[in-house]
């Protein structure tokens, strides 16, 4: 039993896939991008039941154990209760373990519906801390949870993150491998303990002004995402993705890897500049042009 109060209709959320890092944005930086997941609850009188349609949908568990069910778990005990029973609906577009952030679409997802459930709401700094503290880390659920592009930070009060804008001419392409998958854990083993002062340094230079150049400068986007912190050492055990990366850098499109991979996301700021990426892609990847997200994870109406 509980003493929360519940929305008796359905609901009906929307979540972004993410790209973080962008290159020098290391564990900070993520992008919102135009491909989506949704996600339908309503409350029943017991049990439940998860039904999921297109990516993931012959691996992904459908208990308690299915990440936007626990997600949907750990918030309603912050909203103070449990409800009877749970009926879910999944429609995944985003690839799982290509690192465009389908974790934490998830995670995001099943808070967000969560939060339109319980009447008694909970704000969007609640929500990201929940999401951070299941996710691990905040660069992927702070640009899913708000859009755009954000920067993201642990301090004195917990987590943190701010949004920036994009530019309008950004035309994000993903290389998304055909076969290939990889986990962000699996990926951190690639990863030194120490690295040099000399990188250190470089690599926020780089980071400062990839802020400048998402916002307003979009031609120094090349520069902007030149990385010495994790790509070098990621893309070693990646060589189809360090191809592509190559080859883009090489004819002027600012390119990086996806989160820990293994997609590729190149940053085109003209509509020939984005033709030219696809045009490169190479065998083994698709290429998928996109748009920057700019909402975040929102709430639909229900049918």
């Amino acid at each position: 039993m509980t003493d929360v109060r519940f929305a008796s209709g359905p609901v009906r959320v929307r979540v972004p896939a993410t790209s973080a890092n962008l290159g020098p944005g290391f564990d900070a930086l993520g992008l919102a991008l135009g491909l989506y997941d949704e996600i339908g609850v309503r409350i029943v009188a017991s049990g439940l039941t998860v039904t999921i349609v297109g990516e993931g949908a012959e691996g992904v568990r459908r208990d308690e154990r299915n990440l936007v069910v626990r997600a949907m778990r750990e918030a309603f005990d912050e909203l103070g209760g449990q409800p009877t029973g749970l009926e879910i609906v999944c429609t995944n577009r985003i690839p799982h373990s290509r690192g465009l952030g389908s974790s934490a679409a998830a995670i995001v997802g099943g808070i967000a519906a969560a939060r339109a459930l319980g009447e008694d709401g909970m704000t969007d700094d609640q929500l990201l801390r929940l999401a951070t503290c299941i996710e691990g880390h905040p660069d992927n659920v702070a640009a899913c949870l708000y859009g755009g592009a954000t920067v993201a930070w642990m301090g004195r009060d917990g987590v943190r993150a701010e949004r920036l804008d994009v530019d309008s001419t950004i035309r994000p392409v993903a290389f998304i491998p055909d076969a290939s998958r990889q986990s962000t854990k699996e990926a951190r083993h690639a990863l030194p303990q120490t690295v040099s002062h000399a990188d250190a340094a470089r690599t926020a230079g780089r980071a400062a002004l990839l802020v400048r150049a998402l916002g307003a400068q979009p031609g120094l986007l090349l520069a902007a995402t030149e990385d010495w912190l994790h790509q070098p050492y990621r893309l070693g055990n990646q060589p189809g993705g360090a191809a592509i990366v190559q080859r883009l850098r090489e004819a002027g499109i600012p390119t990086v890897l996806s989160g820990s991979g293994p997609s590729v996301l190149s940053l085109a700021s003209s509509e020939e500049q984005c033709a030219l990426a696809v045009s490169l892609a190479g065998s083994g990847f698709t290429a998928k042009p996109l748009a920057v997200d700019r909402e975040g994870v929102v709430e639909l109406p229900v049918s």
